[in-house]
Order: structure tokens, then C-alpha cells, then sequence
């Protein structure tokens, strides 16, 4: 999968799924401040990131991950292993 199908299939979920508003998401948007994404959201998100690219989050991963390139820079890094 390309960097683009990533940010493409991030942005469909973000969208779609958390109904987050096409405008507020960027690839420096903040997950937390920018976009509003909470825990229960994250929840939702490691559901998805598992059926869309095949692995599990551990909660310890997303803790470093700030904006939507951070989350984006780590799924290419895991989907290309």
C-alpha cells in the first residue's frame, strides 16, 4: 500500500466512521486538539486500523502519536515491514 492509499483510507475512516468534518483533517492536524478525538475514539480507531491494514495498536504505540502525519508516518512503517 502507497503512502497516499494510507492517508486516502485514514482519511475514508476519519470521515466515515468518526464523522469527523473533511475540513478540520490535515496532516498536521492534531488528533486530540485539532480534530477531537478522544479515547473512545481510539478504541474505534484500533478497531478499524485492524481490519483496514491487518495489525493490532497497542495502546503504548499511539502515545507518541500527535497529528494525522504522526499516525500516517506510523502505519506505513508498519504495513511495510
Amino acid at each position: 500500500m502507497t503512502r497516499t492509499e494510507i492517508e486516502e483510507t485514514i482519511k475514508k475512516f476519519l470521515i466515515e466512521d468518526l464523522e469527523i468534518e473533511e475540513d478540520k483533517i490535515s496532516l498536521d492536524a492534531k488528533l486530540k486538539d485539532d480534530m477531537g478525538i478522544d479515547s473512545l475514539d481510539f478504541v474505534d480507531i484500533v478497531v478499524i486500523v485492524d481490519k483496514q491494514f491487518g495489525f493490532k495498536i497497542k495502546p503504548e504505540e499511539m502515545s507518541s502519536i500527535v497529528t494525522l502525519n504522526d499516525f500516517c508516518n506510523f502505519i506505513e512503517q508498519k504495513t511495510t515491514k
